[in-house]
């Protein structure tokens, strides 16, 4: 099991014990979400990250890509590892109301990133008709 499962089983171990225990073989599943997890944040952390700007040097990069992967990181945790605010148990603390508030950041975030890489997407098809038809 990868460290996202251990996270997600232990996370809903401590908040979500009932809705554990009906889980039927948890290390199967907790072992499946940590894969898909892992493959999310992958494919998030390089849409995070967008584009190499010009002139970007290799430092630059590896700091965007770090910054993008802990990003993705964090909003698959939100997103898939952590049970529903629904599903866990007990009265919504301060802390808990914070977390779902970042939660909603990140999800509008995320809309954001999308929605810029498709102006930067279609920015790039407009040029190259352009440079089709000056051709």
């Amino acid at each position: 099991m990868n460290k996202y499962g251990r996270y997600a089983q232990e996370t809903w171990r401590m908040t979500a014990p009932s809705q554990y225990a009906l889980i039927p073989d948890p290390e199967q599943f907790f072992r499946s979400l940590g894969e898909e997890a892992m493959q999310r944040v992958g494919e998030l952390q390089y849409e995070l990250a967008g584009p190499d700007p010009k002139d970007e040097s290799y430092l630059e990069k590896v700091g965007r890509l770090n910054a993008s992967r802990m990003q993705a990181e964090e909003i698959v945790r939100a997103e898939m590892l952590t049970p529903d605010s629904m599903e866990t148990e007990g009265d919504e603390t301060e802390e808990d109301e914070v977390d779902r508030r970042q939660k909603e950041i990140w999800e509008l975030q995320r809309s954001i990133n999308r929605q810029r890489q498709d102006l930067i997407d279609l920015y790039r098809e407009q040029e190259l008709d352009q440079y089709n038809q000056k051709s």
